[in-house]
């Protein structure tokens, strides 16, 4: 099998990189099923003190990979892509370790539930997010458990609708982000300032001081995952998001999006 998450543990750290560039780092099923088990790893060693979650290629993470939609019935695929999500999302939020995400590049859809889930989130200078899932006939249904906590409620109102890109300067601005970083040199002094103060907390206090910050996002997990499984199975299987899938797929406009006035 391919390895699409590297896995490496240098002076208590453990760096995770998503390394599926010839298809943006897509949620596949193996992807997302390595990146759980490099989660579990981490939190199974004890001489780990942090995670950090980054990529390889000019983007973060390009959310699910639609290419999978062929082989599966409609109602299959939602469902295993609603139960995926759900599992990744609380493998970052319920690992001991303080996760970080980096970027350094785009972040699209289900990658923006990654980086929701993550503890801190440092973005390099050519980082841009997007969530584009209601331009395919979808909504961000599962990542919403990790986005809304986080966002102000006007940015989740606009971008959850527009489907615009931002930067991570205002990334930084909506709580998304972190820290945004000029340069790629800041971006990894931001890194390594994050790392030495992580180091100083013991494994005891960093893992219960994680927990205050994730119990209430997980509270929510408990309350809607199953409501927002249903409703993100039910989006996939019309034919708008057919639509929409195949003319992504196709590079092509979908049929909803006629020039103003037609």
């Amino acid at each position: 099998m391919d390895q699409l998450v590297e896995y490496s543990v240098t002076d208590r750290v453990a760096r995770l990189t998503l390394n599926s560039p010839h298809n943006r780092n897509a949620l596949s099923t193996t992807l997302v099923t390595q990146l759980r088990g490099r989660l579990d790893d981490a939190a199974a060693d004890p001489s780990v003190r942090m995670v950090v979650l980054t990529h390889a290629g000019r983007t973060f993470c390009a959310g699910a990979d639609l290419s999978e939609v062929s082989g599966a019935s409609p109602e299959e695929m939602a469902a295993g892509r609603a139960a995926e999500m759900t599992a990744v999302l609380r493998a970052i939020l319920e690992c001991p370790r303080p996760v970080i995400g980096v970027v350094d590049g785009h972040v699209r859809a289900g990658g923006m539930g990654l980086i929701g889930a993550c503890d801190l989130v440092l973005a390099g200078p050519n980082s841009t997010f997007g969530l584009t899932e209601a331009r395919i006939g979808v909504a961000p249904a599962m990542i919403s458990l990790t986005l809304l906590p986080k966002l102000s409620p006007r940015a989740a109102g606009r971008y959850f609708l527009t489907g615009e890109t931002f930067d991570a300067a205002t990334a930084v601005e909506i709580g998304l982000v972190t820290v945004a970083a000029g340069t790629a040199e800041d971006l990894n002094a931001a890194l390594s300032g994050f790392v030495e103060d992580l180091r100083k907390g013991s494994p005891q206090g960093l893992a219960a001081s994680k927990a205050l910050t994730t119990a209430p996002i997980l509270a929510v997990f408990d309350r809607d995952a199953h409501r927002l499984a249903t409703e993100s199975a039910r989006l996939f299987t019309t034919a708008e998001a057919h639509e929409g899938m195949l003319a992504f797929l196709q590079k092509r406009p979908p049929e909803w999006a006629l020039p103003a006035g037609d």
